[in-house]
């Protein structure tokens, strides 16, 4: 710091304020502070800083799955508001969701020195009693009803499934069928009880709900099925690649799409748009999910506090051409 400083024809004040991106530095003064840096080859320790400071600038992330959609779009979205905010991340994947594996990721996590971390897991691990989150550390749960326990960030997994099966109903399809996420899922959980509850509101019966796992060809399985009823008119898939599955069934036997059966999915993927028909779907917005996630964590990092409460974030319908009028 002493070399930069006299290079620079500045103060290892100066310096220091530069290396920790503090904004109170004119900027040609930045500029000539960095390019002295660049000089003499000085980069800030970061372990050093850390020891003073008491901040490692990571956060850790623990995730059950990679493989779906959402996942890892809520994670692309976490890894750059991080970024902006000058932290690095390290992610855990879990792969069974279990007290041992999730106990195993806190401890990695410690090892590793982080400042805060955010859980991606979806069951209803955390729920469980003998789930417990290491004290003082600040943690921000997404996908989860640990509000009251925790700081949880979700999609409104309510009003979703709600606007998808009033929307099918509205078109004048006299009951809707619904193929779920997997056992144990708390937004396929939510998504079921939202569409149950629509149709009783209806006073309709709620068909048998037929399970699925997130996957385009457990859609297809249950499309197979459901394609031999003349007397389904409507699906509500609680995902878009089900939903894919679901109409690939429908196209091999000539069910047209949407003159004899309508479908909404779940989500909004990139692709949804051009499936044919394209997908009339309920849109998440994960970004949106990502950025409050890590502002709550700051927060928490920032204030030393362990906050509890859920923060929601709004669904919208998409309107496409998969869903029409009940036929004839």
């Amino acid at each position: 710091m002493a070399d930069v400083a006299r290079l620079a024809g500045v103060s290892s004040q100066t310096v220091s304020r530069v290396a920790n991106g503090l904004s109170n530095v004119e900027t040609a003064t930045r500029e000539r502070v960095l390019s002295a840096m660049g000089t003499v080859g000085y980069f800030p320790n970061s372990a050093a800083r850390a020891l003073k400071t008491g901040r490692f600038k990571s956060i850790g992330v623990i995730m059950f799955t990679l493989s779906s959609f959402g996942n890892m779009r809520t994670l692309d979205a976490i890894a750059t508001a991080s970024a902006q905010a000058g932290y690095s991340i390290t992610l855990i994947p879990v792969t069974l969701p279990t007290q041992g594996a999730v106990a195993g990721a806190f401890n990695r996590l410690s090892e590793q020195a982080v400042d805060g971390v955010v859980i991606i897991i979806e069951a209803h691990v955390l729920d469980r009693a003998d789930i417990t989150v290491p004290p003082g550390l600040p943690v921000v749960i997404i996908d989860s009803d640990a509000g009251s326990r925790y700081a949880v960030v979700d999609t409104d997994q309510a009003t979703g499934p709600r606007e998808a099966t009033q929307h099918l109903l509205d078109l004048g399809h006299r009951t809707v069928w619904h193929v779920a996420g997997p056992d144990g899922s708390y937004s396929a959980w939510r998504r079921t009880e939202s569409w149950r509850a629509t149709l009783a509101d209806a006073g309709i019966e709620a068909p048998p709900v037929l399970v699925g796992d997130w996957s385009t060809e457990s859609g297809y399985q249950h499309g197979v099925t459901l394609r031999e009823r003349d007397d389904v008119t409507a699906v509500f898939a609680a995902n878009d690649q089900m939903a894919l599955g679901i109409m690939r069934a429908m196209h091999e036997v000539g069910r047209d799409i949407p003159a004899s059966f309508s479908i909404v999915g779940f989500d909004d993927t990139e692709e949804s748009g051009s499936f044919w028909p394209p997908l009339t779907t309920i849109r998440q917005h994960f970004g949106e999910v990502g950025r409050l996630c890590i502002e709550k964590l700051l927060h928490e990092i920032d204030t030393m506090t362990n906050e509890i409460g859920t923060t929601i974030v709004p669904t919208e319908l998409i309107v496409r051409k998969s869903t029409g009028p009940v036929p004839a």
